[in-house]
């Protein structure tokens, strides 16, 4: 048995379900209260759980994300919900210098608890300010988890157990996928350990995550067409990463291709090709290849955006040129 969700429906019953499972559980950011959230994940929140557990906050970043961080290790289980990912550069010195390291610099007394979910990606006419990808900025940093859910079952499954952790998590939601529908299956329960094969094939690897997964799938699709069966890696947790997936899928086609939204230049698909090359250097039968943004800050204007972004069309010459 499956059900029709849409993306932003997996994840607000997953928040719905956290707080009338745990009293712990609150949720706070900028205006997720009386105006539902900025891309409605919590509308109706206010009026079921009230504001003691639905709290609308000042637009200050670096205050709320810094009380969320003082909450968990209070023994609370806060969501805090920074509404895009730019606006966590001002929140920083909470996450990266204090939560981030709490464990570490008490020496194990304390853990902070916290689950910090923001809006990531380009592709809706935002301009340079608002489509920004740090995902991989996140994933270079110890003491947390990066998660990027990119179906209906990730958005659904993976907020439960990243409240459970014991340290903070960072999930980052990317906005081109909000209203994407698919079937979430009974068994919807996930880890946020491991990566997940999305399509099976044998020829190249196509390694990814987050909102570049249904342009990975797209292009596996017309490969296919061509005679070519690409294998599609879905990374969905990007810190810890999962080595062993990454190497099984080179080992098993010979070839790869790791697509991204980050730029090229110091991003995280570099960070997979290396360990491509640490791990599964002679399974290789051609070097491998990167799909990234392309080296600007992103366009307004609808047709360069486009142009500046991977896309399925990138992937397959991508493909292609290891086959060349």
């Amino acid at each position: 048995m499956t059900r029709q969700l849409s993306y932003r429906e997996a994840m607000r019953e997953a928040m719905r379900e956290a707080l009338q499972s745990d009293p712990r559980v609150f949720l706070m950011g900028e205006d997720v209260g009386r105006y539902g959230g900025t891309y409605a994940f919590s509308k109706g929140f206010l009026e079921e759980f009230g504001p003691e557990r639905i709290r609308d906050t000042p637009l200050s970043e670096l205050g709320f994300v810094g009380a969320g961080i003082g909450a968990a290790l209070g023994g609370l289980r806060p969501i805090v919900e920074v509404m895009t990912v730019n606006f966590s550069l001002l929140a920083l010195d909470q996450i990266v210098n204090t939560a981030a390291l709490y464990r570490h610099m008490s020496g194990g007394q304390f853990s902070v608890p916290l689950v910090i979910r923001m809006c990531t990606g380009a592709g809706r006419q935002l301009a340079a300010q608002h489509s920004h990808s740090f995902e991989g900025w996140y994933a270079h940093i110890p003491g947390i988890k990066v998660l990027a859910p990119a179906t209906i079952e990730d958005a659904r499954g993976m907020l439960a157990p990243a409240l459970a952790d014991p340290d903070p998590v960072v999930i980052f939601e990317h906005c081109q996928l909000f209203n994407t529908e698919g079937e979430l299956p009974d068994d919807w329960r996930v880890d946020i350990a491991s990566a997940k094969v999305r399509r099976a094939g044998r020829d190249v690897a196509l390694i990814t995550y987050g909102g570049c997964l249904p342009k990975a799938l797209a292009a596996a699709e017309t490969l296919a067409a061509q005679g070519i069966e690409a294998e599609v890696l879905d990374l969905r947790v990007l810190r810890p990463l999962d080595t062993a997936a990454i190497a099984a899928a080179v080992a098993k086609c010979h070839r790869a291709v790791v697509v991204d939204e980050n730029w090229k230049s110091g991003g995280f698909a570099a960070e997979v090709v290396a360990r491509i090359m640490e791990s599964a250097f002679f399974e290789l039968d051609a070097p491998v290849a990167r799909v990234c943004s392309e080296e600007v800050p992103i366009p307004y204007a609808k047709h360069l955006e486009d142009a500046a972004l991977p896309q399925p069309e990138k992937i397959v010459t991508a493909v292609k040129g290891l086959f060349a």
